[in-house]
């Protein structure tokens, strides 16, 4: 776990400089500019009992170091902790800090989430609209011990006001946690409106080329801090060298990449929006979102994922998931490569015997940085194929 002091250098500098430099000096020995890759997993002590600054790599790895320090810069936190997955930061969280209390989930929540909570851990949990922030004080169950959020959610793309169901969390002396993956650190801080802690996985847009699986936990209270420690530290479950190499230069073009997906996705739901093929469009930047003023509020831009629901129900949703070409049918998402998602069957299929199931007549999109006339091209002769 990295502690991030304020004052810190690039504690000053914009976001796209502290991708690319935040924890990332040039190695003192050598002088090299890129991260060194530590592959060591245990380290020479001074004495008995007289460690230096590391002793084992599972409590400590120079480039899960640099790591840390980027990403809680980014974030703007004063704790950072690296995990070897998303779902393995998940667990650490809700392993934490989840108290005797239900944990409140979104109706809309990643599959995985729920498949931890529902199969996994012995959590009591409940899933509610978060959508409506007036409603919410009426919807939080008595005793909620933690609140988790996404904002964009998966697969709806629904949004959810963080400041004020934060606060309302607050207000039952609960943990509010914040998924942050769909929107990164460059377009959402969701601990800057109130959340205790934010959840990366930064296998999706941090690491951004598909090449590798990691985590990320940013916080600021000290006490909640140690208790995800103790979790990494204990459990185990930390990213190894390589793959702290791999998100980190991943991370340097991040800023570049947003733009690109942004521009990329908003063009894309533009095209969906106005096709007879389609019943809906979930772009948090369109106007006809229903969660686009809240979205304009706490985003700085709205990201490259789009959601459809195919006029056609399933059977169009199934033939154009698999029909794409430059859109790869696959999990995951944030990554340079476009990808198309049937949630119902894929993602979200934890789900399907539950009130939470996706539903069938969705795709989800994750926009890459392709050619856009490319990537049009290709949706429309996915599309027109829904007619003939």
């Amino acid at each position: 776990m990295i502690e991030r002091r304020l004052g810190a250098p690039g504690d000053g500098w914009g976001p796209a400089t502290r991708a690319i430099h935040a924890g990332q000096e040039p190695d003192a020995t050598t002088g090299s500019v890129v991260t060194p890759v530590v592959l060591a997993s245990t380290f020479a002590q001074d004495g008995v009992g007289r460690p230096r600054a590391y002793e084992y790599a599972r409590s400590a790895n120079p480039t899960r170091d640099a790591l840390e320090t980027c990403l809680a810069s980014l974030e703007g936190a004063r704790f950072g902790l690296a995990f070897a997955s998303g779902m393995a930061a998940i667990d650490a969280v809700l392993r934490a800090l989840a108290g005797p209390g239900p944990v409140v989930i979104p109706t809309d929540v990643y599959g995985g989430t729920y498949r931890l909570l529902a199969e996994v851990l012995d959590v009591a949990f409940e899933a509610v609209d978060l959508t409506d922030a007036a409603a919410v004080p009426e919807l939080l169950p008595p005793g909620t011990s933690l609140v988790w959020l996404e904002s964009p959610t998966n697969p709806r793309l629904s949004i959810i006001d963080l400041a004020a169901v934060a606060a309302e969390a607050h207000r039952r002396g609960a943990v509010c946690v914040v998924d942050n993956t769909f929107a990164t650190p460059l377009l959402q801080h969701p601990l800057a409106v109130g959340a205790d802690v934010v959840v990366h996985s930064t296998t999706k847009y941090l690491g951004g080329h598909s090449d590798v699986l990691g985590g990320f936990v940013g916080l600021d209270d000290p006490g909640l801090a140690r208790r995800l420690h103790a979790v990494q530290r204990g459990a185990g479950a930390v990213p190894g060298p390589l793959d702290c190499f791999l998100v980190l230069r991943g991370v340097k073009t991040l800023a570049v990449r947003m733009a690109a997906h942004c521009a990329n996705a908003r063009a894309v739901a533009e095209l969906l929006l106005g096709h007879p093929a389609v019943a809906e469009v979930r772009y948090p930047g369109l106007p006809t979102h229903p969660g686009h003023a809240v979205a304009r509020t706490q985003m700085s831009g709205f990201g490259g994922m789009v959601s459809a629901t195919l006029a056609g129900g399933e059977e169009a949703a199934r033939s154009l998931a698999g029909g794409l070409e430059l859109f790869t049918l696959g999990e995951s998402l944030g990554g340079v490569e476009s990808l198309v998602a049937h949630p119902a069957t894929m993602s979200h299929a934890p789900l399907g015997a539950t009130p939470l199931a996706a539903d069938p007549a969705l795709v989800r999109l994750s926009v890459g940085i392709e050619s856009l006339e490319d990537l049009v091209a290709d949706l429309q002769a996915g599309l027109a194929r829904l007619a003939s």
